[in-house]
């Protein structure tokens, strides 16, 4: 049985040659957004990998490449034709790099890799169910597939509804309102997420499985204090001015959920009690 440690070693090597080599075509597309695509093909990758070289009992691995690939596959197929393939560069990175303005290409090589890194760190419940030699489907594991469906599914569907919105030219300059957009600011987000947690679910009872809460938890924070959540909204209200405002008063920022009641300002609640 080879040690855990030489595993870890080539999923590292995976994921730095895969975001080198996308760091090299997006100098020659002028478009960063190839990195979201690289996370996501990345992860897939590496639980393709680990299942494929992991010595654990072989349906569980069986498990394990197949949560992955569906995943990940489905995401980065959705991420290249929607944001990257004869699109433009999204709005994020043409702010890093007017933030940076200096030394762009390299800061951009350092910030692909640790796209790569955060794989490494994200990929630890494939890798710990890889691992996992005990006989047999646990029930943990049989939980977390089932909270995984639901969340595959419903990302899938939350992506779909925004892109046939979008596609409609009457929708133009309109905030999305369709389906789960109707429940949520960010139904793909919350799904996103909450695949994560079935990552962690699944693989809890592995060996080193606790270790797999840090998955939903760097999620949580890079959703709703980094590239998510702000950057998400910042756009929208940039775009759509008043109507995503009225959109954020009344619709669950994460969680789908019933609407809100928007507040009466002063005015509107003195004309109520005339």
């Amino acid at each position: 049985m080879p040690p855990i440690e030489s595993l870890i070693f080539k999923g590292f090597l995976l994921v730095v040659t895969l975001m080198g080599v996308l760091w090299w075509i997006h100098l020659e597309i002028k478009n960063a957004g190839i990195v979201d695509f690289g996370w996501a093909l990345g992860l897939a990758l590496l639980g393709a990998l680990y299942a494929y070289l992991g010595w654990g009992y072989g349906p569980r691995r069986a498990l394990v490449a197949c949560m992955a690939l569906i995943w990940g596959l489905r995401l980065a197929g959705l991420v290249l034709f929607d944001r990257v393939v004869n699109k433009p560069e999204d709005a994020r990175y043409k702010t890093l790099r007017e933030h940076w303005k200096s030394d762009v290409p390299l800061k951009f090589f350092l910030f692909f890799e640790m796209q790569g890194i955060l794989d490494l760190l994200l990929a630890l419940p494939f890798l710990f169910m890889s691992i996992n030699v005990r006989i047999g489907i646990l029930p943990l594991e049989w939980v977390g597939l089932g909270i995984w469906t639901v969340a595959v599914l419903g990302e899938s569907v939350a992506d779909f509804q925004l892109k046939r919105f979008k596609t409609n030219p009457d929708n133009k300059g309109k905030t999305c309102r369709v389906g789960l957009w109707n429940y949520s600011r960010h139904p793909n987000y919350f799904f996103e997420w909450l695949v994560w947690v079935a990552y962690f679910v699944a693989a809890v009872a592995s060996p080193h499985g606790g270790f797999t809460l840090l998955g939903p938890t760097l999620m949580f924070y890079f959703l709703f204090k980094v590239t998510g959540i702000p950057a998400t909204e910042a756009q929208a209200i940039k775009s759509r001015g008043d109507d995503y405002r009225n959109y954020q008063r009344t619709t669950s920022s994460f969680v789908p959920w019933f609407h809100k009641t928007p507040a009466l300002s002063v005015e509107m609640a003195g004309k109520v009690v005339e």
